[in-house]
């Protein structure tokens, strides 16, 4: 197994950040120090260490969706001692990643899972996995930046793919315009929504996602989490077979 899916599932890292940490000289195999991202290791039989600390992969997956609240960090840890969202989980004993990110300003449902292929397939891009927010703005959108929205916007960092969004029935009676849209995409750049937005002159009061795939926050409070459904695994099961077969093919 390459190394960097043997720290994916021990909940050490994503896939992508245990790269990070491997190319950094931070990962050892049976005591040397490894940097080619292509090695293998028995995660049974190899010692496998981070940062000088052994990992054990977890063979039982675990899901929990959380909904986090604003004010935290999407991390296990860190170093300017913010709050995290591992803070919010103090019962949970099995060490998890969380999947994605959402901003310290951001709100809604959160992923978090030892599955390292699950997290691979939700978070890499080629597998246009649909997320799905509502958000508040400080002005009604206009037809036209709808059509714009939907074709995808020229950010800095290339142009997005095209996104999903509607107007919002609140279903409350007020006389101010409703500034409540939802937005879905499939990509997961930094602060990608907020930046489509301010690229079209429109601010982001309120950011919440609501989706994940097929997976929906519900009724979860804030702050509160659940485990996974039998149906929802199975649907992480699916999902898997499906995305991880037709990239090898």
């Amino acid at each position: 197994m390459r190394l960097q899916k043997i720290l994916a599932q021990a909940g050490v890292a994503s896939r992508r950040k245990a790269e990070e940490y491997i190319r950094q000289g931070r990962v050892m195999v049976n005591g040397k120090v490894v940097t080619e991202l292509g090695t293998q290791a028995d995660p049974d039989e190899d010692f496998v260490a981070v940062d000088g600390k052994r990992i054990q992969i977890f063979h039982n997956h675990a899901y929990i969706i959380l909904h986090k609240p604003t004010g935290y960090i999407t991390s296990r840890s860190d170093d300017k001692e913010r709050p995290v969202v591992m803070d919010l989980l103090p019962n949970i004993r099995e060490p998890l990643i969380p999947v994605g990110r959402l901003d310290w300003d951001t709100s809604g449902l959160l992923l978090l899972t030892n599955d390292g292929d699950l997290a691979y397939v939700l978070t890499h891009p080629a597998f246009h996995v649909a997320k799905t927010y509502l958000v508040r703005l400080d002005k009604p959108m206009t037809a036209e930046h709808m059509q714009v929205f939907e074709k995808g916007i020229l950010l800095e960092d290339g142009k997005t793919k095209p996104a999903r969004v509607r107007r919002v029935n609140t279903g409350k009676q007020t006389a101010t315009p409703n500034l409540w849209y939802e937005v879905t995409i499939t990509e997961g750049r930094n602060r990608q929504i907020r930046k489509m937005f301010e690229a079209l002159k429109y601010d982001v009061r309120k950011l919440k996602r609501v989706s994940l795939g097929e997976i929906l926050l519900g009724g979860v409070g804030v702050g509160k989490y659940r485990r996974a459904e039998a149906w929802e695994i199975e649907y992480f099961e699916k999902l898997k077979r499906e995305k991880l077969t037709r990239k090898r093919k």
